[in-house]
């Protein structure tokens, strides 16, 4: 069981990492929209990296969960 908490911990470094770069992500297109508010390019490419980022969010709250719950059940020997 503990290569399972392993693991997890593993996802959760790589998921906060991703989350970083699709915040940074979203702040470039963010500020790329201040100067061209009409652009319809960066309108998809914005609500793409929303939704990225909603998918790492839950991704994050599910690991989470099992991290816990392998520490609840202490398996992480």
């Amino acid at each position: 069981m503990t290569q399972f908490y392993h693991l997890y911990k593993a996802q959760y470094k790589k998921a906060k990492e991703t989350l970083e770069i699709l915040e940074k992500q979203r702040r470039e297109i963010n500020l790329n929209l201040e100067t061209n508010p009409i652009c319809a390019t960066l309108h998809k490419e914005l609500r793409t990296v929303d939704l990225d980022i909603k998918i790492t969010n839950n991704e994050i709250e599910h690991v989470e969960s099992n991290i816990q719950e392998c520490e609840s059940n202490n398996i992480i020997q």
